[in-house]
């Protein structure tokens, strides 16, 4: 029984009343400050982030799709078709209409070869997409297999084959090395490539003219604007803006040259290089061994990759732009003119060689080339026989210091200027560069046997073949170009790029100069005792070259060179480099055969069949 107090409490109303109304006030402000809040983000979203939240939602429903460029072709001078673009089969598996994967990729094994490789691409894939997006499988499937599949097509839903335009290099390593190879876009790469330009594309150039004109040839992405739904799959097509297709490029090179001088080197690793010196067109720029760019175009595997690398002979490596060599007696027709220009001798002066040259007061021999020496030489004998010590005394009676100043006019010591990336510049030595590279003095001993072509002084073959138009040109020259024209994608018309008008590198006091040298280098062609008359034999036009060695190691005082005694790899390298007709300059040739021996036995044969080849396609008049 409740107590009097209870009774009093539970009857007072009032009280509950009191109660119940600072309760339901408090309540309310609750539920009225709920409410503003509620309020205040609304008008925020509905009114003050009007625009920006509808264009979310917008972007929300609406994606652009990026769409790549077809790019362009590349062709030789004569139009023929160099590097294309081939429709490819692609089998495609999309993972949401798949309904077993396993048992899906293991029949589709059944059907066709799956490499290991194409198995760990397709699981690396799909892994970073989404389950409505299609993962190729094969990137290339050959004609009878996608045939293979079509038969067995209702078997495998979700799995689609389509046709998509792959790089495709028709003549496979025909020269490789000028035209360079395509490959997937890396991360080195994007830090370069222009993202606005390169959405949707998975390929750029990676080597030769496929890098060299990668801004001509790639064109410019196309977009797509689609509808998704929420989980980003397309609904349908709204809008579309087409690509710009890369442009066709037409390079300087003859493929019928090209492929002479492929041929020419035979299995001999080097380069042949051929230059118009009218204009400063590439013709050949041959570097063997080749190999095949269209392992490149889709990732080469490593097994294959490694092969490469490791292959000694280096297919690889662009000999032409990249190989550095020294020059040998090629550099001679050079020096002999640095003399005359300087006045260090007349033509008709004779200097006797015993076999060897020597400085008064020290003990050191260098030897010529000839052991028992050639006896009393001018300077068409010397030129023609190639005596050493005739040189060896004009050099070091010129001077390093002249000789670097005449030779740099003809561009030794830095890179031709044809564009092509990786290209060097070889090594002209002076006493500074020597002091900047190895921080020493320059030595007499130095001169010397840069006055022959050896020691530091390093040319690429590229290098030489332009030294040599310049000098067939009387002193007037170019920089070397390897692009001759472009067509736009769709057009029937070319546009001939404008060729660079022959201007003065190196001038001399006087012209007759230039007639010394070109006799001398005739003579050495077809001269009684001409280092080069082999290869000139029955020869139907007059040419003027200089042959060449090059030393791969040093001999001591007392040691002979025997060829056949010698591992092949430490055999000299042959050189030679010439121009023709010698009346009518039209072509110049420079060829480097590595550890070939004989620069007249081996290099100059392979010169002429070049230069033969070219005045049979264009004529010796007209070419």
């Amino acid at each position: 029984m409740a107590s009097g107090d209870d009774k009093d409490r539970l009857k007072d109303s009032r009280r509950e009343q009191q109660l119940f109304t600072r309760r339901a006030v408090l309540a309310g402000i609750g539920v009225t400050g709920l409410m503003g809040v509620l309020g205040l983000r609304m008008s925020q979203l509905q009114v003050a982030g009007h625009e920006r939240y509808t264009t979310l939602s917008h972007a929300n429903r609406m994606r652009l799709v990026p769409e790549a460029p077809n790019r362009g072709l590349i062709h030789d001078r004569n139009g023929l078709t160099l590097a294309e673009n081939q429709p490819n089969f692609q089998l495609l598996l999309t993972p949401e209409q798949v309904p077993d994967m396993a048992a899906t990729v293991d029949g589709l094994r059944s059907i066709m070869p799956v490499s290991e490789r194409e198995l760990e691409r397709f699981h690396s894939l799909l892994r970073r997409s989404r389950r409505f997006e299609a993962v190729p499988l094969k990137i290339r499937m050959r004609e009878e297999e996608a045939a293979a599949f079509a038969v067995h097509r209702h078997r495998f839903p979700g799995v689609d084959v389509e046709a998509r335009l792959t790089r495709h290099y028709p003549h496979g390593p025909h020269a490789v090395h000028a035209v360079g190879y395509v490959g997937r876009i890396n991360e080195r790469d994007l830090r370069r490539l222009d993202q606005s330009r390169y959405a949707g594309t998975s390929h750029t150039g990676k080597t030769g003219a496929e890098l060299q004109f990668e801004d001509m040839l790639h064109g410019h992405s196309g977009l797509q604007r689609v509808e998704t739904n929420a989980l980003g799959r397309v609904v349908r097509p709204l809008e579309r803006v087409s690509p710009d297709p890369g442009q066709d490029v037409y390079l300087t090179i003859d493929s019928r040259l090209q492929r002479v001088a492929e041929d020419a080197l035979g299995d001999f690793a080097g380069s042949i290089v051929a230059i118009d010196v009218r204009n400063g067109d590439v013709l050949a720029l041959a570097s063997k061994p080749l190999y095949d760019p269209n392992l490149f175009v889709n990732g080469i595997d490593s097994q294959t990759y490694t092969a490469l690398q490791n292959d000694p002979d280096k297919p690889l490596f662009n000999r032409a732009l990249r190989g550095q060599y020294p020059p040998g007696s090629t550099i001679k027709p050079f020096i002999g003119l640095a003399g005359l220009e300087h006045g260090m001798m007349q033509p008709s002066d004779r200097v006797f060689c015993p076999g060897h040259y020597s400085l008064p007061g020290i003990n050191h021999r260098w030897r010529c080339w000839r052991r028992q020496g050639h006896g009393h030489m001018n300077f068409i004998d010397a030129m023609a026989e190639s005596c050493d010590v005739y040189y060896y005394d004009l050099a070091y009676r010129m001077g390093i210091d002249r000789m670097h100043a005449f030779l740099s006019q003809f561009g030794f010591g830095r890179r031709p200027g044809l564009g092509m990336p990786g290209e060097l510049g070889g090594i002209l030595p002076s006493r500074e560069w020597k002091r900047a590279a190895r921080g020493e003095s320059w030595f007499h001993g130095e001169t010397i046997i840069t006055g022959i072509g050896q020691g530091y002084f390093l040319t690429t073959p590229l290098q030489l073949a332009q030294a040599t138009a310049i000098l067939a040109n009387r002193g007037k020259g170019v920089p070397p170009r390897l692009i001759r024209a472009i067509r736009d994608n769709g057009s029937l018309d070319t546009r001939e790029l404008g060729v660079e008008p022959l201007y003065e590198q190196v001038s001399v006091r006087d012209p007759a100069l230039w007639d010394h040298i070109f006799d001398s280098m005739e003579e050495t062609m077809h001269g009684r005792r001409g280092t080069g008359r082999n290869a000139a034999r029955d020869l139907g036009y007059r040419m003027a070259g200089k042959t060449g060695t090059a030393q791969v190691f040093s001999l001591a005082q007392d040691q002979e060179y025997d060829e056949d005694e010698i591992e092949r790899r430490l055999r000299d390298h042959a050189l030679f480099n010439c121009f023709a007709p010698l009346d009518n300059p039209r072509i110049a040739v420079a060829v480097i055969v590595e550890n070939g021996g004989s620069g007249g036995a081996v290099a100059a044969p392979m010169a002429r069949t070049v230069v033969d080849a070219f005045l049979d396609l264009y004529g010796e008049a007209d070419a």
